[in-house]
């Protein structure tokens, strides 16, 4: 896939991860679109960046996400790339009866995969319309493996693993859109801090090889540690039949 002259959404595009990505793609040459939540945040992030504008507003929202589609489709038409970025986690013991382990779950589920397939269908008429297009999800290696810290977390992401997957089947002869899954380690930002995001990578590195496999097709982008786990499990996966 072409990785200049690109339109690009990217959600939770003011910081981490999607920050890093957006200067990566926007120093190459494409208009970039980053969301979060925060105006003051997404203002911030618009000084680092070349070519790129914001549009506020919580995607885990039903109405936000139609808005947000509906001024994709009227002020930005080209819209070639979405980059499902924006994400929820919580710190979950499920040995606590007090720790409110089923609200906390509720709002990764929503985040992380609910809101990822709605948005999705929103914005999919408009990827359909353009000459080259690409939707990117990006899970976690926690879809390989939960724990005792995240356990929901790792669900929700396992969740946007298998409908990465199906989403993926589903336009498989479609020849002009592309669905890649980025898998990050644990990764150095704000967003990691709880859970000891300091002894992770740096975001830059996240952004470095989804720019590579977008150069390559690659449509399975695992980064750092996962890559040991990707090439031992999805070797098998594959023979599962589709």
């Amino acid at each position: 896939m072409k990785t200049s002259g690109n339109t690009i959404f990217i959600s939770g595009g003011s910081a981490g991860i999607g920050l890093a990505i957006a200067k990566k793609l926007s120093a190459a040459g494409n208009k970039i679109i980053i969301n979060g939540r925060s105006e003051e945040r997404l203002q911030s992030a618009l000084k680092e960046l070349d070519n790129a504008v914001a549009i506020q507003g919580d995607l885990s929202i039903k109405a936000d996400r139609i808005r947000i589609a509906g001024e994709l489709k009227t002020n930005y038409p080209k819209v070639n790339i979405i980059i499902n970025n924006a994400g929820a986690a919580f710190m979950n013991d499920l040995s606590d009866s007090n720790n409110n382990s089923a609200e906390k779950a509720y709002d990764e589920i929503n985040t992380n995969y609910i809101s990822v397939i709605d948005f999705t269908a929103l914005t999919l008429p408009l990827l359909l319309q353009q000459e080259e297009a690409a939707i990117v999800n990006v899970s976690s290696i926690a879809v390989f493996r939960s724990n005792k810290y995240l356990p929901t977390y790792s669900a929700s992401k396992a969740a946007l693993h298998s409908y990465t997957q199906g989403l993926r089947d589903t336009f498989s002869e479609n020849e002009n859109l592309n669905v890649y899954e980025l898998y990050p380690p644990l990764v150095n930002t704000e967003f990691s801090a709880e859970i000891g995001g300091a002894n992770g990578i740096p975001p830059s590195e996240v952004a470095d090889e989804l720019f590579a496999a977008l150069e390559k097709n690659q449509f399975e982008v695992p980064v750092g540690d996962t890559k040991k786990i990707h090439k031992l499990v999805v070797p098998i996966t594959e023979q599962v039949p589709h």
